[in-house]
């Protein structure tokens, strides 16, 4: 009789950090991006991008730890208001049902009360419901907000790269005056356009990061809107990349 072969330790990716994203990893690779950037083009904007991008990197791995955590006078208040608004409506619910029915004049006016106790509930439960949700949407709010600042870092990463035309470098022809002056060789638009890609992925990893603790569906939408994003505007650089290889393969 065959006895079922054991999985292998080595098998399982046990580790935490196979699992979840480490800020201090995201951080450290954003810091050795700038690092790279600088030595190439160190009086760019992309280098000073990218160096903006590793304090919004900072500020994201904090939220991403504030995310996870409780709102506790948030939590409080809502728990103590919350226990005000039953025990009130507690209150009246008992003062219309144990009232002597001999102070209702008539049977309408004991139907009116007790529409008003129904309506009442109502209101409560919507009520709680909001007190319940409103350290949710508080965090919402916050979060969506830094996935505004990410998405809006990803349109100007692509303005960088915006004017670096491959064909006016590889084949220049008649100087055009409205057009930029490209100082770059086909190598270093190589680099430049790779650069914007990774920073493009950095903006894609933070976004992610952001909501790694937080589990809310329209936050979570909203970062992979901001991925989507940073893929589309990375696969049109990827077109520049193999045009330049291909024309200087050509060469």
């Amino acid at each position: 009789m065959m006895s079922a072969a054991l999985p292998s330790p080595q098998g399982h990716l046990t580790a935490p950090e196979f699992r979840r994203l480490d800020p201090g990893k995201i951080l450290e690779t954003a810091r050795a991006l700038t690092a790279r950037v600088g030595e190439r083009f160190p009086d760019s904007g992309l280098r000073r991008m990218s160096a903006e991008l590793v304090g919004v990197g900072q500020d994201i791995g904090r939220q991403s730890l504030w995310l996870g955590r409780p709102v506790w006078p948030i939590r409080a208040l809502s728990i103590l208001t919350g226990f005000a608004m039953v025990a009130l409506a507690i209150g009246i619910v008992l003062a219309v049902l144990y009232r002597p029915s001999a102070l209702y004049q008539s049977k309408s006016e004991l139907v009116q009360a007790l529409d008003a106790v129904v309506n009442l509930i109502v209101l409560l439960g919507a009520a709680l419901w909001f007190l319940v949700s409103w350290e949710q949407r508080f965090k919402r709010s916050r979060a969506l907000g830094s996935l505004h600042v990410l998405r809006s870092m990803a349109h100007i990463i692509d303005m960088h790269q915006l004017t670096k035309d491959p064909e006016r470098i590889l084949q220049p022809g008649p100087a055009i005056a409205a057009a930029p002056v490209e100082r770059m060789t086909a190598s270093q638009l190589t680099w430049y356009l790779d650069y914007c890609s990774e920073l493009l992925s950095m903006l894609s990893k933070l976004a992610a990061l952001l909501v790694q603790e937080f589990d809310d569906r329209e936050a979570l939408e909203s970062v992979n809107d901001v991925e989507t994003l940073c893929a589309g505007l990375s696969r049109k650089i990827w077109q520049k990349i193999g045009l330049v290889d291909t024309r200087s393969s050509n060469a």
